[in-house]
């Protein structure tokens, strides 16, 4: 089932340490302007929700998790598991995503989601990145729905290009196409937003590295659009 369409106004950073997977970024991302693009850190942008990538059962033991933990404090990792636990049954599927207060002033938001179901998984034959992308944004919908304007910026970091061993190429396009989806639809649960992926991106193995694909918003009765 889904919410209604709408492309809220949101504030997009996108933030690695890794040379490569920022210039993959400004190829996939030419034509989205309104998208920044930086070299750094994620933890010198001052945005309202950081997103780190994660795996199922939240453990905050690796890559970017681990250094957000240690900038936050070990806190963070007890909120992020609290949550899976409570919404998820302790484990978060690949293709969701849980926000939790950060303790902090910033990010006021850290929204985990898995690209691995274990710590160090190689992901890169998978979708991983565009169901890990795709998720994060809808959290974001989730959120503002339950308190408006709560999360107006965010910064997210190249998903599954390090520990995953994504392509930086491939971790970008895929990037491109879970943020394209949050413009174009919102859907009320992960599920829905999982399946839609996985069914118009089952080939991609077979498409061009450099190829990227837009995933069109369900048509089923009762969607947005």
């Amino acid at each position: 089932m889904s919410l209604e369409q709408a492309a809220p106004l949101l504030d997009v950073v996108l933030t690695d340490v890794n040379t490569r997977v920022v210039q993959a970024w400004r190829a996939a991302f030419a034509d989205t302007p309104e998208v920044r693009i930086s070299r750094g850190s994620i933890l010198n942008h001052q945005v309202d929700a950081w997103v780190s990538p994660t795996n199922s059962l939240g453990r905050m033991d690796g890559g970017v998790d681990a250094v957000i933990r240690r900038h936050l404090g070990a806190g963070i990792q007890l909120r992020v598991q609290r949550a899976i636990k409570d919404r998820f049954g302790g484990v978060l599927p690949v293709g969701s995503a849980v926000c939790v207060p950060s303790g902090a002033e910033n990010p006021r938001f850290l929204i985990s989601t898995p690209t691995m179901v274990r710590s160090a998984e190689n992901v890169s034959e998978t979708l991983n990145v565009a169901l890990a992308c795709a998720a994060a944004f809808q959290a974001i919908h989730i959120q503002n729905r339950r308190a408006p304007g709560s999360i107006a910026s965010v910064a997210l970091v190249g998903m599954g290009a390090a520990t995953g061993e994504v392509p930086p190429r491939v971790c970008a396009n895929l990037m491109w196409t879970g943020y394209t989806l949050f413009h174009d639809h919102r859907f009320e649960d992960y599920d829905d937003l999982r399946q839609t992926i996985l069914d118009q991106l089952g080939d991609i193995e077979t498409r061009p590295e450099e190829e990227r694909v837009r995933v069109r918003p369900p048509t089923r009765r009762g969607a947005g659009r």
